[in-house]
């Protein structure tokens, strides 16, 4: 078991380390080129390939993805909530309670957790969820014009071609989807590296308030999890992939969107950097009971 998860958890930490030390001797890394890169060519051709690649039965892309959305808007009232205690601007915590990084860390943990087939795929249906309510939010707090921000989110797009081709059991011409299959390749490993450099370049200050904000919204997101897939009748592999997927640290577009914002940022930074620091810790754990 323990090499099992060392199998899951090295390549992660690895690929980030290399995104981390990059930064930190000083070399040249094109964030914004890369983060455009992957945004707009390597994850819509990544969830184009795993669906259309991969035989789910449409039900369980549904359950997944409807189970996702009920988890969200729980979460929803839990920022809320704690907004309202705390006195803070809720679109300051809100975000940084409802969106887990369920794309540079969640999916390359999936891929090595749960493999390339039906896993990966429902994985995919967290990750297509949580991508576009993210996107929806960070534009609403963020974005003077959320409306045509969210229309020009290749990931939508990609997600309604690819939930056509696995609803009709279309295949696609050779051609094109090894096209899309190689495009799809370079995206995980960019994402970890990517992640890696994030975090080499966030401040973060309050680490005790992180780590402890951290912790605790992942005992929530985890009891929520499994309560919404027990109340679906999802089954065991399914419960896990969903708990493992909303558990993922605080998600660095938060930080973004607040540095955007100018709504605390260095706060949320304190808050991505130390779940993500805290979920080296917690993951193995929780992938030693799910797997």
């Amino acid at each position: 078991m323990f090499s099992q998860i060392m199998a899951v958890m090295v390549p992660i930490m690895v690929g980030a380390g290399i995104g981390y030390f990059w930064v930190r001797f000083r070399q040249p890394y094109p964030t914004g080129f890369v983060t455009k890169l992957v945004f707009n060519v390597g994850t819509p051709c990544l969830i184009v390939n795993a669906l259309s690649s991969t035989h789910v039965d449409i039900s369980a892309f549904s359950s997944m993805a409807t189970a996702t959305f009920l988890c969200l808007l729980v979460l929803l009232a839990v920022g809320l909530l704690l907004s309202w205690v705390t006195k803070m601007d809720w679109r300051t915590i809100v975000p940084s309670v409802l969106f887990p990084n369920t794309g540079n860390m969640g999916l390359p943990l999936a891929m090595y957790a749960f493999g390339e087939g039906r896993g990966f795929s429902l994985a995919i249906a967290v990750f297509v969820i949580v991508s576009i309510a993210q996107f929806v939010v960070g534009s609403i707090t963020s974005s003077s014009r959320p409306v045509k921000n969210l229309l020009t989110n290749p990931t939508i797009y990609a997600s309604i071609i690819a939930i056509l081709l696995m609803a009709y059991q279309i295949t696609l011409p050779a051609w094109l989807s090894n096209s899309i299959e190689l495009l799809a390749g370079m995206t995980i490993p960019i994402m970890l590296i990517t992640l890696g450099v994030a975090l080499a370049s966030i401040r973060a200050r309050n680490l005790s308030v992180g780590l402890a904000f951290a912790l605790s919204r992942v005992v929530v997101a985890g009891a929520i999890a499994q309560g919404i897939g027990l109340l679906l009748g999802l089954d065991e592999e399914a419960r896990g992939i969903l708990m493992v997927m909303m558990c993922m640290p605080m998600a660095v577009y938060n930080y973004l969107f607040a540095q955007k914002a100018g709504r605390s940022p260095e706060f949320v930074a304190s808050l991505v950097m130390c779940s993500t620091l805290a979920s080296f810790i917690y993951l193995p754990l929780m992938l030693m009971w799910v797997i």
